[in-house]
């Protein structure tokens, strides 16, 4: 049986079944709202953004203190 893709996306998203899958029962693939995706992928550009600062030089808590009495 052929489906038109559209069709079984809306039909998911309505039911809030969060997987399509194959004849069989196996997963294939996720199916997402575009705002989670969005949500996802900020989340996403967050998690890379810390573990690039995780490499950067810290400062001392009382140096910042000293610096912001200037």
């Amino acid at each position: 049986m052929c489906y038109n893709l559209s069709e079984v996306i809306q039909v998911n998203l309505k039911l809030k079944e969060k997987f399509l899958t194959d004849e069989k029962g196996h997963k294939e693939a996720v199916v997402l709202d575009v705002r989670t995706y969005e949500e996802l992928l900020e989340d996403l550009e967050d998690l890379v953004i810390i573990a690039d600062r995780k490499q950067e030089k810290t400062i001392p808590w009382g140096e910042v203190k000293r610096k912001l009495k200037k």
